[in-house]
């Protein structure tokens, strides 16, 4: 799938001003007009966007009946912190089709936030599929499955209706034909694409046109950037402090965000570390002419040494031209 090849430096780490490590990846940019504006790396290596991918599967879920409102949709979009008014938000989810936290199927995990997660600990309670930053997802897969009368035993397995309605709406918002299809960390299907075409995809949903099942989703985590994430997300930091902006991030360092004038901008890592990400991101970004001075300063990425700041993950992109 991946080649090493398609890989090129993104972003080097320093510390006490000396490279310490090279972050390799892929980065491709989309002008407003969809074309590519430029790009580092080969914009068609296959990869798994992972959770970048729960957008265009709440799509699916939208265009096969599910009406949630903002906040809810929001959630179904999320890797979530599993702080408390996310766990509700899935309760809600869940209650709203006569169902309960049993009825998940996805891996039991502690939540992601800190405090969450040791709260729990000391109160001696244990992993939970209602903790696992997938619970959204899952609730609202569930939520669907009852509107069409689906099992709601088998939501998981790749044959069944959902997941097949899932797969025609990526296939359609990527413009690509469906690659391997494997099984993520929450146990639902984890489809591969093109870092292009997962740009294409978001950039798709952020120009939908008014009331379309994808603007429903783009205006839902426009609105609620803290429940696709939480409050020190880079995911949330991104859609709070750069108007306009839909976007997600995916295990092993994948990111994905779009513009409703379409410049749209994609990244994978290689080697699956997150904290190159956010940089690269704000660089591309700025290379298309986007404003992302209010944003910056609060997803910099900080190299500590004994308390105290002694470096940073330094971006490398070129300009390299259109693929």
């Amino acid at each position: 799938m991946t080649r090493s090849d398609a890989f090129v430096a993104l972003a080097e780490t320093t510390r006490s001003g000396v490279a310490e490590s090279t972050h390799f990846g892929v980065v491709v940019a989309l002008a407003r007009d969809g074309t590519v504006a430029f790009s580092a790396g080969d914009p068609l290596v296959a990869i798994y966007p992972r959770s970048s991918n729960k957008p265009m599967q709440a799509i699916a879920m939208v265009r096969n009946g599910l009406t949630l409102p903002p906040d809810l949709l929001a959630l179904v979009c999320a890797s979530h912190d599993g702080t408390r008014v996310h766990l509700d938000g899935v309760r809600r989810i869940l209650a709203s089709a006569g169902l309960d936290e049993s009825a998940l199927q996805n891996t039991p995990d502690f939540a992601l936030d800190d405090g969450s997660r040791e709260r729990t600990l000391r109160e001696g309670g244990e992993r939970s599929s209602l903790q696992q930053n997938c619970s959204g997802k899952h609730s609202g897969m569930l939520a669907t499955c009852v509107i069409n009368g689906w099992p709601l035993g088998s939501y998981l397995d790749s044959d069944h209706p959902l997941q097949l309605a899932v797969d025609d709406d990526i296939a359609h918002l990527t413009g690509e034909p469906l690659g391997h299809i494997g099984i993520d960390g929450c146990g639902a299907p984890a489809h591969v694409m093109s870092l292009l075409g997962l740009a294409r995809a978001f950039r798709a949903i952020a120009v939908a046109e008014p009331d379309s099942d994808a603007a429903r989703v783009a205006v839902a985590m426009r609105s609620y950037p803290e429940l696709v994430g939480g409050e020190q997300r880079d995911v949330t930091l991104f859609m709070r402090h750069v108007p306009g902006l839909v976007a997600k991030d995916g295990a092993e360092a994948v990111f994905a965000a779009a513009l409703p004038d379409g410049r749209t901008v994609a990244v994978k890592v290689a080697d699956g570390n997150h904290r190159a990400c956010p940089p690269i991101v704000v660089e591309a970004l700025r290379r298309l002419g986007v404003d992302v001075g209010a944003v910056a300063q609060y997803v910099h990425e900080p190299i500590m040494g004994h308390g105290r700041e002694v470096g940073e993950v330094r971006v490398l992109l070129d300009g390299s031209g259109p693929a």
